[in-house]
């Protein structure tokens, strides 16, 4: 079982980080990490990630466009499970809604929950960019919660013009 945090800090500088690779890969959604020191409750690194999902590789929605859907593989996704061993293990997966949402879909809850149903896939917080063709709207934080066996959101960060 996994035990719900409090959100993981994220500062301004790295948020923008974030929202600017967002911004970059309009219209297509971004992806990546967030690490920060093992044991802490901050992220101070990005690690971008190439969005695989035009090569239809996304486990439940292969027929999905980059635009709506992302898939972390390859180099990158080894990275990821190689960093909770390190002392800057991955605290938050990232990724973009190019339709300006700012909300974990139903979709983003299934790949973030472990295949078993009893937790999550990983041991990080979810961040959710929302953005448009003129600006970045918001961003929302979620993590798991064992009260309701599912994903609630901690942390919601203003937009930028961007």
């Amino acid at each position: 079982m996994s035990v719900r945090r409090a959100a993981v800090r994220i500062g301004r500088d790295l948020l923008e980080r974030v929202y600017r690779k967002a911004r970059e890969e309009f219209p297509a959604e971004c992806c990546g990490w967030l690490e920060g020191e093992a044991g802490g409750d901050e992220v101070s690194v990005l690690r971008a990630c190439v969005n695989l999902q035009s090569e239809g590789r996304h486990p439940s929605t292969p027929e999905r466009s980059a635009e709506t859907a992302y898939v972390i593989g390859g180099d990158d996704l080894i990275a990821l499970n190689r960093s909770f061993d390190t002392a800057t293990p991955a605290k938050v997966i990232y990724h973009s809604h190019p339709n300006g949402g700012v909300y974990l879909s139903h979709t983003d809850r299934s790949v973030a929950t472990s295949p078993w149903g009893d937790g999550p896939a990983y041991p990080v917080q979810q961040l959710v960019i929302g953005l448009d063709e003129r600006r970045i709207i918001g961003a929302a934080l979620f993590d798991w919660a064992d009260e309701t066996t599912g994903f609630v959101e901690v942390a919601r960060f203003d937009g930028a013009e961007i």
